[in-house]
């Protein structure tokens, strides 16, 4: 009764009811007595529901599987059509768009209405769409869905609205294009062939009018037929029976003659006057053979004839290559004349187009470059100069270079360091590329109003990281650092081991931590590695520091103080001391063996370091008794402080850089102290490595059925293929170690200087906090973290080899169901497999996850895993049958435990954020001090005060201390990320230092002295009094506490049905509030501090992991996501961005004037060269040819554009911006009628005065003088 009593006092002296969600029930670790109420706060919110709105701004990078290549030679704009629906068009750099069919079936062809501002796609679902070019954001006008036929090719004549349309069936339609309706006029396979014909000719594949007379149609089967159609005749003018099918046909301009493309790698040339064989057929790869037969080529898929004035025809074609040269790559040939030019692509080729001067193709062409389009890239080729030079591409298309593994989103930076990474990047760019200027120069861009420097990182598999200038709306490469230049490559001896790891990627990077401000650079590496960058502008040749770290915890058995008071956890403290010379971590060393060795060598001789970022530091996690590190979870660096943290699902370490040395090697046990919230039960001592795997893995095989058999191994094997992070970490589940290593905090003999402020920078992804935990008869069921670990790995502790001698800690019980899969990986075998790429993580989902989504990390890997999973607020019944667990993981059911306080089953628990912040590490504290907040996957959120020696002098000599105080608060779900706030409501950033260049020539009048920049919460507010506001945000629930007497003020409850997979504390419109995304595909924004709800929209469901690695928020309202393995996509949730995207965005359509005709001349047209004139009105419209069958093809009207203004504007914002729109659009034919009246005008004057000529020399001759 006492105890229910001081429950009772409890909620009624805790904290008032939270306006925006529901009322908090008293403080995680605090007296609710001092917690002052909001109104004493006195805290004015301005942001409102009504300045959040989501729309996509745009896309970048290379289209993903692209199949289709278009351009318009008048307004220079291309279009590439995508597998997923997808057509992307580019102008000149910054004129980039992305459309969508929301069909999403695949592009097979377009079609641009040149000069006219529209684009005709046809789809694989045989329909038929045209686009709207004249507005920013492209829509579709019109649709014709087929019915009855596939559709396989269509061809659009020069300043023609009927565009033809070939069929699987041989059949030939014609479209009008301004009604997008069907004529009556059809062209019939049976009547294209001869009537004696007994075979079908095939589908259509080549359709086009005749340069010499448009009103002949030449019609191309794949069987090998030709047909030359007469349209006013409507009979066929002659017939073309070929043994080889054909790919495709191109004209010679005057129209007397053609090529034709083989299946058997050949070129046949047709000319019209003798149409019973070809007049030269040739073999451009095909070698004679003894016997006088050609060598069987591969199919020649294109080939363009394009005619000049000045130099011999060009002859460009893809493939034909000799079957018998196997391995080469897929090629471009270009014949000049007598010359081959054979340009061999890194990837296959999907199309490709000659770039011509004239859109007529009666004219000489004139060709100047050929736009190639390969599965992964895109390639432009100059034919001007005689070597055929690429151009340097302007549009950020490698960014899949090596696939992206992680992302960071940096809006607002200091104005001078895109300059800066600029000038270096340049120095390292690539030579050899055309002198002439893009050739795609279509479309106008201007930088809009609101521009500010914005910076995208990317993390590669590779191990290299891309720095990307995203300033208004584009994306521009400035420079690209590479990781694994600091490692060891595998020695002459060790080819045979290196060998097995060109499929892997052991320098992938799993999170980068980025300080703009000071310029230093953290990466965390998938081999349990974390190197720190200085920038420089001047090259330096130095030794890389590398430190070690024994971060594998033991939590089992209590050891007696005994049994390791002699063991010598710790060498010198300085961390300069040599360490032991391990074997190479590349060598053949069993891994039973392997012991205190890391996973990568680090160089350690000089290094020559150009201008840019420079390693200083390397820190690497060891293996300890044969078991691999575990992989690194969370991050964070303080410059100011000089700090580096990091954690894993066994523990926390912190590094002094400044000093290379170890501060802090603790497991998260042992951060708790006396203040564990957790009983945690301690188990037997274990057994036989070997018998333990063993029983694991007969355990897993006897309690799995097998159709969860099944989905394992299938997404074991998605994983390994797809690069999933999943099977990176089911890689890591080891048996434990043997030797007890015991808990350490140790204080350095040296130091830190004064505290002082730095952007949040750390970026990591949400999905390294996925669990596997595995339930097997007889066996308890552990607390999973939010990161996938160890089967029945506990927390324990390890030390570091610089720390010091301290007291004993707990051994563990080894499991693992991948003991056997260790024993298989063979000698020396690194922990690590291949990349977990967030660009190849496409995992199919069921209907069900699509529509409702996960409700909890557990819950996603129960799906994809078929294992149980245990969350202390997602308690599973211990035993039921596998029909149940199936029928429960489809529903996504859940039952609650109200009980968090006492868990009687072994926790891993893994640190899942850190962050360095001026805070108050106990409640009786009255300044702030440096402190690191730790969060844990169990929702657990501990403070750690730091000790730093203000004196610059003293920071470099006098130790820093890191003393764990226990202080907890609690939240429920992984911790995902920390902010704080002054008493005022607004945002305080971090203590930074000032950069300074540690490489530049020595001044004695400006000595190199540490400059630091502090945001201390007391020096921000006066008014408000002392304290400042902590928000901490988990996948389940946000809070809002007040320091230092922690009292938890409001709390929000973001989801019950699903997770948060990123959350992020940004400013937005002048105010802050916290953003996050979902795993149901949610984005929402809550105000700070009362975690009002301010925006919740459906934006996008979890369908594969890639979305969830790469997702990231920042400030001003915008944010990125991996939509595709090579597409990064931009988003803004800001009503203020959305208004203003329409200026931002470029202009596809510019007003060209069509350029004229070529004069034929006198006596082409007097002796009747020029053909008669041709009406396809006449021949193709209602009057004459009559109605379409009605159950041919079905006309869907389109929206007009409107669904792009409503995305980009609502309210009187739309409607003003509609009306901008419109007048736009009026003003554009306006001002075309204009130019036509005036070009009239001017003409009918010429005219005039020459008539006026006329006469007048003709006034006064006689008859017989004419």
């Amino acid at each position: 009764m006492k105890k229910f009593r001081k429950v009772l006092d409890g909620l009624t002296t805790s904290s008032p009811i939270n306006p925006g969600g529901s009322p908090v029930y008293g403080s995680a670790a605090g007296t609710p007595s001092a917690a002052p109420t909001p109104r004493e706060l006195d805290i004015q919110e301005t942001l409102m529901s009504e300045h959040f709105q989501i729309c996509k701004t745009v896309r970048h990078g290379f289209p993903c599987q692209p199949t289709a290549l278009a351009f318009d030679p008048v307004q220079k704009i291309l279009a590439i059509g995508s597998r997923s629906g997808g057509v992307r068009l580019l102008g000149r750099p910054g004129v980039d768009c992305h459309c969508q069919h929301e069909s999403g079936a695949a592009v097979l062809q377009l079609q641009f209405l040149i000069n006219e501002g529209a684009l005709v796609t046809a789809c694989a679902d045989d329909t038929l769409h045209l686009w709207n070019l004249r507005q920013r954001r492209p829509a579709i006008l019109h649709s014709l869905k087929f019915n009855r036929e596939r559709i396989t090719f269509c061809h659009l004549p020069f300043q023609s609205k009927w565009l033809y349309v070939g069929t699987e069936r041989g059949n030939t339609h014609i479209v009008n294009i301004e009604s997008f309706v069907l004529s009556g006029y059809v062209i019939m396979w049976n009547k294209a062939i001869e009537l004696s014909t007994k075979t079908h000719p095939g589908p259509v594949v080549h359709l086009s009018d005749s340069p010499k007379d448009e009103g002949k149609l030449l019609i191309g089967f794949e069987s090998g037929t030709i047909v030359m159609w007469d349209l006013r005749s409507k009979r066929t003018e002659f017939r073309i029976y070929y043994d080889e099918a054909i790919h495709s046909v191109s004209w010679h301009h005057e129209g007397r003659q053609f090529m034709c493309s083989h299946s058997d790698g050949s070129l046949s040339m047709w000319h019209l006057r003798n149409t019973a064989k070809p007049f030269q057929v040739t073999f451009p790869h095909g070698k004679s053979q003894r016997d006088g037969r050609k060598e069987s080529c591969k199919p020649i898929l294109k080939v363009e004839y394009k005619t000049s004035r000045n130099s011999e025809a060009f002859v460009v074609f893809s493939g034909g290559l000799s079957y018998d040269k196997a391995g080469r790559r897929p090629t471009l040939t270009i014949m000049h004349g007598k010359a081959i030019t054979v340009l061999e692509m890194d990837y296959p080729i999907v199309d490709f187009m000659v770039l011509c001067e004239t859109p007529y193709l009666n004219e000489v062409q004139e060709p100047y470059a050929v736009v190639v389009l390969l599965e992964k890239d895109f390639v432009v080729v100059d034919l001007t100069q005689s070597n055929f030079p690429i151009f340097e591409n302007p549009y950020p298309m490698d960014i899949h270079e090596s696939p992206v593994t992680c992302t960071a989103y940096f809006a607002d930076c200091p104005p001078d360091i895109i300059p800066v990474l600029y000038s270096i990047g340049a120095k390292h760019k690539k030579t050899g590329y055309s002198h002439k200027e893009w050739p795609v120069s279509g479309g106008t861009w201007t930088v809009g109003s609101q521009t500010y420097p914005e910076i995208i990182i990317t993390g590669h598999a590779d191990g290299s990281i891309k720095f990307w200038d995203a300033t208004a709306i584009t994306l521009q490469m400035l420079y690209k650092l590479k990781t694994s230049k600091v490692f060891e490559k595998p020695k002459s001896g060790e080819m045979g081991r290196s060998a097995e790891l060109v499929e892997e990627d052991p320098f992938a990077v799993q999170m980068i931590s980025w300080c703009p401000q000071s310029r230093i650079f953290c990466v965390v590496g998938i081999s349990a590695h974390v190197i720190l960058y200085r920038f420089s502008k001047h090259d330096a040749n130095t030794t890389i520091t590398s430190l070690e770290v024994r971060l594998q915890c033991d939590t089992e058995d209590v050891i007696s103080p005994s049994d390791t008071e002699n063991t010598p956890c710790f060498s010198d403290p300085s961390g300069h001391s040599p360490q032991p010379q391990p074997p190479s971590p590349r060598s053949n060393t069993p891994d039973s063996v392997r012991d205190s060795i890391p996973c990568l060598k680090v160089k350690d001789r000089m290094i020559r370091m150009p201008p840019g970022y420079q390693a200083e530091l390397v820190v690497q996690l060891l293996w300890v008794d044969g078991e691999p590190p575990q992989q690194i979870t969370s991050l964070d660096l303080n410059s100011a402080y000089g700090l580096l943290a990091f954690g894993n699902c066994n523990g926390l370490a912190v590094v002094d850089y400044l000093q290379k040395s170890i501060l802090l090697c603790m497991s998260t046990v042992e951060l708790y102290g006396s203040a564990d919230p957790f009983q945690r039960l301690t188990r037997s001592p274990r057994k036989n490595r070997q018998s333990t795997s063993d029983t694991c893995m007969r355990g897993l095989s006897n309690f799995y059925s097998d159709s969860k058999k099944r989905i394992r191994t299938s997404y074991q094997s998605l994983t390994e293929l797809s690069d999933n992070q999943v099977s990176l970490d089911l890689e890591r589940s080891k048996s434990p170690t043997s030797a007890p290593y015991s808990p350490s905090l140790h204080n350095d003999p040296r130091g830190t200087g004064e505290p002082v402020s730095n952007l949040r920078s750390c970026h990591y992804s949400p999905v390294f906090y996925l669990l596997d935990n595995v339930k097997g008869p007889g066996r308890k069921l552990s607390l999973p973290t939010d990161l996938k670990t160890d089967l029945d790995h506990v927390n324990g502790h390890c030390t570091s080899p610089t720390s010091q001698p301290c007291p004993s800690g707990k051994a563990r019980v080894p499991g693992g169901p991948e003991g056997a899969r260790l024993a298989r990986r063979g000698p020396g075998r690194p922990p690590f497999r291949k990349a977990q790429s967030a660009a190849c993580m496409e995992v199919s989902l069921p209907v069900s996850s699509l529509t409702e989504g996960y409700t909890s990390r557990r819950a996603m890997l129960q799906q994809l895993h078929g294992v149980s999973m245990y969350s202390h607020d997602e308690h599973h019944i211990t035993s039921y049958s596998w029909s149940e667990r199936e029928s429960r993981e489809n529903s996504f059911s859940r039952s609650r435990s109200s009980s968090v306080s006492s868990i009687d089953r072994e926790t891993k628990e893994a640190v899942t954020t850190l962050q360095f912040a001026e805070s108050y590490g106990r409640k009786s504290d009255t300044l702030p001090t440096p402190c690191l907040w730790v969060g844990t996957s169990l929702g657990m959120v501990l403070i750690i005060p730091v000790s730093i020696p203000m004196d610059e002098e003293e920071r470099q000599e006098e130790p820093v201390t890191v003393a764990p105080t226990g202080t907890v608060l609690m939240l429920k779900g992984s911790v995902l990320r920390f902010g704080f706030l002054d008493c005022g409501g607004a945002l305080i950033q971090n203590p930074y230092e000032v950069w300074r260049d540690l490489h530049a020539p020595e001044d004695p009048d400006r000595p190199r002295k540490r400059k630091l920049v502090n945001f201390s919460p007391s020096s921000s507010q006066e008014a408000c009094g002392d304290g400042h506001l902590a928000v901490v945000c988990s996948e389940r629930q946000a809070k809002v506490f007040l320091m230092p007497s922690q009292a938890c003020l409001y709390v929000h409850n973001i989801t019950d049905s699903s997770f948060v997979l990123r959350a992020d504390v940004v400013s937005v419109c002048n105010s802050v509030c916290l953003a996050c995304f979902c795993a149901n595909g949610h984005i929402m924004t809550l105000s700070l501090p009362s975690l009002r709800p301010l925006l919740d929209i459906s934006y996008l469901p979890l369908t594969d992991m890639r979305i969830a690695r790469t997702f990231c928020f920042t400030n001003g309202g915008q944010a990125l996501y991996l939509c595709s393995p090579t597409e990064i996509q931009r988003i803004t949730y800001s009503q203020e961005m959305c208004d203003n995207l329409q200026e931002m965005l470029g202009e596809l359509f510019t007003p060209i004037e069509t350029p004229e005709a070529q004069n034929r001349g006198f006596l082409k047209g007097f002796f009747g060269g020029n053909a008669q004139t041709f009406d396809r009105e006449e021949l193709f419209g209602e009057a004459s040819a009559g109605k379409a069958s009605r159950s041919l093809a079905q006309h869907i009207p389109g929206q007009g554009g409107m669904e792009g203004m409503k995305a980009a504007a609502g309210g009187v914002v739309g409607e003003l911006a509609r009306a901008r729109i419109a007048l736009d659009e009026r003003g554009q034919r306006l001002g075309e009628l204009e130019d036509r009246t005036a070009h009239m005008m001017t003409s009918a004057e010429t005219f005039s005065k020459h008539a006026h000529e006329l006469m007048l020399k003709c006034k006064d001759k006689k008859w017989y003088q004419f």
